[in-house]
């Protein structure tokens, strides 16, 4: 017989074939879809799995694709793709057959049925397994499964490798292709049993596995958990079932649940750290590997997920982070993550046009207490010093301890000096106080340097180094006090303390004095208001304005008690005025940004001053300026609406100078619009200034705000305001700020008008 036409030696080639291509042979391997009534299995030739063909439908040719390849193989080919390796673990044992029954492919349990090695299945033929008394039976059952498109059934005993016997049940076809026989054996107690043994199998293998299991549908919703996934969030399984995902979660979870959706669509590789919340409250960190759940069709019916619980592992290693970049006494960061932050907040500063300033903060006499008091009480002294610095400096600035009894501070985003001082002298005045430990008591001081960026340096390493250099000249200086890096700053800062010496005397002595400005009505001439402005007797320099001394003591925090003064000072002149000149008499009083953002305490406590002297609230009137509402919008809202609660009336001052619009006006609660005197000045010459008064004044009426022309000092320019309808205006044309005796003398002598 020609070889190209026995089926034997097609057998014996095609096995050769698949031996020398492995690639080859595995596209062949037989792997259960489902199986036909009575155990009848559909085997397409070249699929890797076997699925089922509807009766009739098996009369019918397959549509071919342009390559001549089945339609409907195709498609299974794609969706047994996904079904991972059933084939491999199936419970009953699958064979690929020649035609000479040499073993081209064959699962798990088909070779430990035999005891072949599934690497070289080719080493046998099936036959040879048979039970000798059944080989006829064999022969012509094999022969029939060749040339059968239904497929074949025969009982039958195979030998087992222990030398004992098997009784099973063979399921053969030809694969379709008339190059090989598919083979399904199961033992004689069925398929069912098989299939028991085979759940039991894996229930052992889910419930006793380390990692934890869970199964979500399309809806997110749990469908599935094992014992150990159950137990990693501390639920039961009852508890966890039905409950959609994202109820296991916390905000930060879900943010990271968004971000892996978003980096799995960019194609990015699983796994992913998720952040979950047990039972108990307590954060569960886990990594999860997921699959998706898919349908014949290749619709995502949910995913699978394998969890593992990090928790331990995120633990100790933010332990070890915590420990490299902060200090284990007292919590701030050590030098590792300051040198980081400088060289965080040096690029920032770059980018703007703020600048930074750099404490160098030594304890004078640390040594010696602690020498005295022992460590264990040093040691809370360091602690407590710690907390003092981080009181007199702002959540955004970086406070360190560097080493021993060192620390640092990085105050960022300054505007001027001044508030470097300011925080420089609340540092060394809270270290300054006595520091009582458990009986026992200790007095220490400050000595600090101070190096600004980018003036004093622009690498951080040098930056670090004048800063500690400046503190060691405090420290020769005889400490409790800071020094700047370079001569000019230094003596700049010692005319600056010295000044704000003068000031807390000048409080003690009573040497600050208040002028009054008339606010004249423009359609009456009447005097109801006027405004109260700060005046400095020194005793060596004379009379000072506020131009001379206001930004010292913005700097050093004076204006809060100098502001408060004047409040109380303002509050008894309106109560005598009201009495004396109008009951209806308002004073308006000019209010530091600084003032502004101190705590509501301090103004609650004018509304009782008010209270205590019979006055309505509205009797004074608080002016701030266009920059204070830039410096933060919800506080600066917040703090309006305390002072509308209150009573007090708000003035806009200087409105024009800056970025004020009607936005601005719209938002906050604004009674009064303040038109800048450089606009007013040139009213007879500029039609463009003339326009914009005129604007300001319609739009401030539009709003229901009253407006106030600032710096009339002609008739012509009070003429033009009249025009122009502003409400009031003050200047040297009506009068100059004057001392309360005098302004009560000129309203007594001109009635309540002042001339036209």
């Amino acid at each position: 017989m020609d070889k190209d036409h026995d089926p034997a030696a097609q057998g014996s080639a095609q096995a050769r074939q698949r031996r020398a291509t492995p690639g080859q042979a595995g596209q062949g391997a037989a792997r259960p879809d489902s199986a036909l009534p009575g155990g009848a299995f559909a085997w397409h030739p070249g699929q890797p799995a076997a699925v089922p063909i509807a009766p009739h439908a098996q009369a019918l040719a397959p549509a071919l694709d342009s390559s001549g390849v089945s339609i409907e193989r195709l498609r299974h080919e794609q969706d047994l793709a996904r079904s991972g390796d059933l084939y491999l673990l199936a419970p009953v044992g699958y064979f690929l057959l020649a035609f000479d029954t040499t073993m081209l492919q064959v699962n798990l349990v088909g070779a430990t049925m035999l005891g072949v090695a599934r690497a070289s299945p080719g080493l046998h033929h099936f036959r040879s397994f048979v039970v000798p008394a059944f080989l006829p039976d064999f022969d012509g059952f094999f022969s029939r499964s060749l040339n059968s498109g239904k497929g074949e059934t025969c009982r039958m005993r195979l030998r087992t490798p222990d030398d004992g016997a098997l009784d099973v049940t063979l399921h053969g076809c030809a694969d379709g292709s008339g190059q090989a026989c598919r083979l399904v054996v199961e033992r004689a107690d069925g398929r069912q049993a098989a299939l028991e043994r085979s759940e039991e199998r894996f229930r052992r293998i889910v419930h006793s596995a380390g990692e934890g299991i869970w199964e979500i549908d399309a809806t997110a919703s749990t469908t599935f958990v094992n014992p150990r996934m159950a137990q990693i969030l501390g639920y039961s399984i009852e508890e966890m079932l039905a409950r959609p995902l994202l109820s296991f979660m916390d905000d930060e979870g879900m943010a990271m649940l968004e971000q892996c959706i978003g980096e799995r669509a960019q194609g990015v590789p699983a796994p992913y750290e998720y952040r979950f919340i047990g039972k108990d409250g307590r954060v569960v960190w886990t990594t999860m590997s997921t699959s998706p759940i898919l349908d014949a069709d290749g619709a995502c019916l949910g995913v699978l997920a394998l969890v593992t619980d990090i928790t331990e592992r995120k633990q100790s290693t933010e332990l070890i982070w915590h420990q490299a970049n902060y200090d284990t006494l007292t919590g701030l960061p050590n030098r590792h993550m300051f040198m980081d932050r400088l060289g965080h907040e040096t690029r920032k500063a770059d980018r703007g046009a703020a600048f930074l300033a750099l404490l160098f903060i030594d304890l004078d006499h640390f040594k010696q207490v602690d020498e005295r008091l022992g460590h264990a009480l040093g040691d809370l002294v360091l602690i407590e010093a710690s907390r003092r610095i981080a009181n007199c400096v702002r959540s955004s600035d970086t406070l360190a301890r560097m080493q021993g009894d060192q620390f640092t501070v990085v105050l960022s985003g300054l505007d001027h000096v001044g508030s470097v001082e300011r925080i420089a002298h609340a540092v060394v005045a809270a270290l300054a106080m006595p520091f009582e430990l458990g009986g026992e008591k200790a007095f220490l001081s400050a000595s600090i340097g101070i190096a600004l960026y980018p003036p004093d340096g622009r690498d951080v390493g040098h930056l670090l180094e004048r800063a500690e250099r400046a503190m060691v000249v405090a420290k020769h200086a005889g400490g409790h006090q800071f020094s700047y890096v370079t001569p000019d700053l230094q003596q700049a800062a010692q005319a600056r303390q010295s000044i704000a010496d003068d000031l807390r005397a000048a409080i003690a002595l009573r040497q600050f004095e208040i002028v009054y400005q008339p606010i004249v009505s423009l359609q009456t001439g009447t005097v109801h208001k006027a405004e109260a402005l700060l005046r400095w007797r020194h005793p060596t320099r004379g009379l000072l304005g506020p131009a001379e001394f206001i930004p010292f003591a913005e700097s050093n925090g004076l204006i809060v008690e100098i502001g408060d003064w004047v409040f109380r000072e303002v509050a008894q002149q309106v109560q005598r005025w009201q009495r004396s000149i109008d009951p209806s008499f308002q004073i308006s009083v000019n209010k530091s940004p600084v003032q502004f953002r101190r705590d509501a305490d301090l103004y609650l406590s004018w509304l009782d001053y008010l209270n205590e002297l019979g006055l309505p609230a509205n009797s004074i009137v608080i002016e701030i300026t266009e920059g204070v509402l830039f410096e933060g919008a919800t506080e600066v809202i917040e703090r309006l609406r305390q002072f509308r609660a209150m009573g007090l009336q708000v003035a806009l001052d200087d409105f024009g100078t800056g970025y004020s619009s009607l936005s601005h006006l719209k938002r906050f609660d604004i009674d009064y619009v303040k038109i800048d005197q450089s606009f007013v000045a040139t009213l007879e010459n500029d039609v463009g200034d003339l326009a914009l008064c005129e604007a300001i004044i319609v739009m401030a009426h539009k709003l229901g705000l009253k407006v106030v022309a600032e710096g009339v000092e002609t008739k012509v320019q009070r003429a033009l305001l009249v025009d122009a309808g502003c409400d009031y205006a003050q200047g040297y044309v009506f009068a100059r700020p004057m001392p309360a005796p005098e302004f009560e003398a000129m309203a007594a002598a001109g009635a309540p008008r002042l001339p036209h």
